[in-house]
């Protein structure tokens, strides 16, 4: 079987293994929240992995930067999200502080990645 390079990425490993975590966490949200809160943390949630795949795929280093920036700006999304779950009681300050923990590393990863990038030359 053949696998792209996004699928080698560490960071692209660990930002699909946070969405499958965001997708079991929002089936516990209320009902009245499934097309509200639900579906904006599952679609900002997929938007991270999303555009790794998407940036990776990209023949211009600015253009891969790019999907980068945009994937780090989703990863903010989840979380702001996420918080406001906590404030709501949706969620506990438990579940919050792990995946703080998880966005954390995916930012990280991320903004190494775009740095990388950026220092390349076409």
């Amino acid at each position: 079987m053949h696998y792209y390079s996004f699928e080698k990425l560490d960071v692209w490993q660990v930002s699909r293994s946070f969405t499958t975590k965001v997708y079991k966490l929002t089936n516990k949200y209320p009902e009245n929240e499934k097309f509200g809160m639900v579906n904006q943390l599952r679609r900002a949630s997929i938007s991270i992995c999303s555009n790794i795949a998407e940036g990776n795929s990209r023949l211009s280093s600015k253009d891969r930067a790019h999907f980068f920036h945009i994937s780090y700006s989703s990863a903010m999304e989840v979380l702001n999200q996420l918080i406001i779950s906590c404030d709501l009681e949706f969620i506990k300050e438990q579940e919050l502080n792990e995946f703080r923990t998880v966005i954390n590393e995916i930012t990280n990863k991320l903004n190494a990645l775009y740095k990388k990038t950026i220092s390349k030359k076409n």
